[in-house]
């Protein structure tokens, strides 16, 4: 693999020409991975526990939410040529891990080899969580409280 580049630093684009070069920031590869694998029924979320909760705490500061450019869940790596994803990945229960995966992966490299130019050498996925609506909705209610004390 050719030498990689940060989220915040741009890749070049392998159609450099007489009339100019295009670059791609890592942070735009990294935003259409996330898209297109939030496009797949029976992915729930990205990001493992931990880093949903930054993600969610960063959204509550003032300014923390805007311009970020890194995607929870999401990992890149860019080089001139090709560029390798990493996702963490919260399943709906009841969907078919391996399916899903594969689902997600085929999205992900269709959307940013179009978009992009860049070659997808691998999308490396790790489930992290599965989710349970069920346990979700009943948390949600509070359970009626009774006096003690009349």
């Amino acid at each position: 693999m050719t030498p990689t580049t940060t989220v915040s630093s741009p890749a070049r684009l392998a159609d450099e020409t007489a009339q100019g070069k295009t670059t791609i920031a890592a942070s735009v590869v990294q935003k259409i991975a996330g898209i297109a694998a939030r496009e797949i029924s029976g992915v729930h979320s990205l990001g493992g526990g931990v880093s949903r909760a930054f993600g969610a705490l960063r959204e509550r500061i003032p300014g923390g939410g805007a311009g970020t450019t890194n995607i929870a869940g999401v990992q890149v790596e860019v080089g001139e040529k090709q560029a390798a994803i990493d996702l963490d990945i919260v399943v709906e229960y009841g969907a078919s891990i391996v399916e899903l995966a594969r689902a997600v992966r085929r999205n992900v490299i269709t959307a940013v080899e179009r978009m992009t130019g860049l070659e997808v050498i691998e999308v490396n996925i790790a489930v992290n969580d599965i989710h349970l609506p069920e346990i979700e909705a009943a948390e949600a209610i509070p359970a009626p409280v009774t006096p003690r004390v009349e």
